[in-house]
């Protein structure tokens, strides 16, 4: 291309040695309507009373609590999850050092405020924002819609403690010591004469230890094994420390079956990670969130895998937030169960929990099976169930089983007559002997009226949009935002982090 002679070229005005190249004051070229405003205002509206009490009179100045807070939660917006990048952000970024003031708090700073600062807080500043979006008309808290995902811990992969090798590990010491024990019997029964032999099932590490030395000093100058004496010497050496560092990783344990040494607050869940759906055993925590119009208006961690076990103490979690309940709650099987619904029977709330084989149950094959428990006839003042071959099946007895939170579930049993020469014998019952069948009266009764609520009108509203409220929202923070793996380690800490999750991620909608 040539250029005509007369032609001039013209640029803007270019200086980087100038003596001032922004503005006297940042606002200016700040939009009005820029996410880092809201966040401002926000944050500038809520209550930090419990927030300052964490902090003690004396010392050095400290940065203000809301200037951190809002770093935190605009760095979240903006995807900064680690405090290097954001130390880095209030020095480089124009938006974080309006809101910050110019202040430069550096990552150790904005570290400990999150980890140290914000713990049991947070949560009082995350429901004071949604009473804040109530107060606006944005959301109601009458119908929430609960479910939860099991997010990476930040631990390694492969140093766990397992509950059952560690009950294997005391019972194989339990039935070595058993052994030793009969053994110094049979070759010196005189110096154990006078001697009761150890609880062994208590295992406690000193009484092992005790029992130990008693048999050592038995045996001593007597014809003992090489293999014995080895085998001695180990149990000397190794029995009560291994016992007492068992007994330390059962009270970390408590309730579940594994954790993770490099954060004990993680349990090793089945991950869907591989893009064939595959499991993967991976360390975690089970986030839990309920939400209206795809806001967040609660959140809970859990160290249990299982739904099931973490619906009540998110709901109470709710209440003890917002001093109410809501009018419906609505969630997928992963939640219905028979202490579940007992929890809400006394409860004002409307019942759209599925349970497991609803969708099935509404197919013509199931509904046209006459073998299944389910469709067999019961009469209630008799206490009987009928076969489908009209033969009563009288009530023998009941069947009590305990959860895995405790919960105590019984079961009445029935047994046919006589099923020997049944015509219906063999699509009816393959076991041998009469059939019995196992009933849950009071899990039926539950299954009856959630089942007429979720066929309603309103439940079939509440079905079609379960989906589309709640299930977006993890889509949006795992897949759109990239967050899969926690960055701190400990749930209380853990917990932090998906309150600023939640924070910014309806504030996020707000802004939208």
């Amino acid at each position: 291309m040539q250029f005509n002679n007369k032609t001039k070229l013209v640029f803007k005005a270019y200086s980087p040695n100038q003596s001032l190249i922004f503005p006297s004051n940042l606002d200016e070229i700040i939009d009005q309507n820029h996410p880092v405003r809201i966040v401002n205002q926000v944050i500038d509206q809520i209550k930090i009373g419990p927030l300052l009490a964490r902090y003690k009179p004396g010392g050095t100045s400290s940065y203000h609590p809301r200037l951190l807070l809002k770093v935190l939660v605009y760095a979240y917006l903006n995807n900064i999850f680690t405090s290097r990048k954001m130390e880095a952000a209030v020095k480089e970024n124009i938006h974080f050092m309006w809101l910050s003031g110019m202040s430069k708090p550096d990552h150790n700073t904005l570290n400990r405020f999150r980890s140290e600062r914000l713990k049991g807080v947070l949560k009082n500043i995350f429901g004071q924002i949604v009473e804040l979006l109530v107060e606006q008309g944005l959301i109601s808290l009458q119908e929430i819609y609960v479910d939860g995902t099991k997010i990476e811990a930040n631990a390694n992969r492969y140093s766990f403690v397992w509950g059952r090798a560690i009950k294997t590990s005391k019972e194989r010491i339990a039935k070595q010591l058993e052994a030793l024990w009969q053994y110094t019997q049979q070759i010196a029964g005189e110096e154990l004469s006078d001697t009761e032999p150890t609880s062994y099932p208590t295992l406690d590490a000193q009484v092992v230890g005790k029992t130990i030395e008693k048999i050592d000093k038995a045996l001593e100058n007597k014809p003992v094994s090489k293999k014995v004496k080895q085998k001695l010497a180990y149990a000397k050496k190794h029995w009560p420390a291994n016992l007492d560092k068992y007994q330390q990783q059962e009270k970390i344990l408590g309730p579940r079956n594994s954790y993770s040494k490099t954060d004990p607050g993680a349990t090793f869940m089945r991950m869907k990670e591989d893009y064939m759906g595959n499991g993967q055993l991976k360390p975690g925590y089970n986030w839990q969130i309920s939400t209206t119009d795809q806001f967040i208006v609660n959140y809970s961690l859990h160290h249990n895998p299982t739904d099931t076990l973490t619906f009540k103490p998110h709901l109470e979690q709710f209440q003890a937030l917002y001093h109410q309940l809501p009018e419906a709650i609505t969630a997928d099987s992963g939640y219905g169960s028979e202490e579940n619904y007992q929890y809400l029977e006394g409860k004002p709330i409307a019942n759209f929990i599925k349970y497991n084989y609803f969708h099935k149950e509404q197919t013509e094959a199931w509904k046209n099976d006459p073998f299944k428990t389910d469709n067999l006839f019961y009469n209630k003042d008799t206490n009987t169930v009928y076969c489908p071959m009209g033969q009563p099946m009288t009530w023998i007895g009941q069947r009590k089983r305990l959860t895995e939170s405790g919960y105590e579930q019984i079961s009445d049993r029935y047994q046919a007559q006589n099923c020997r020469g049944c015509p219906l014998r063999g699509p009816c019952h393959k076991g041998k002997g009469n059939r019995i069948v196992d009933i849950n009266h009071r899990l039926k009764k539950y299954k009856q009226k959630v089942r007429e609520n979720l066929l309603s009108e309103e439940g079939l509203r509440h079905r079609r949009k379960r989906p589309a409220d709640v299930e977006p929202v993890f889509a949006f923070i795992k897949h759109n935002r990239g967050y899969k793996r926690f960055l701190l380690r400990g749930i209380e800490k853990v917990s932090i982090e998906i309150g600023l999750l939640a924070i910014s991620h309806n504030l996020a909608k707000l802004i939208n």
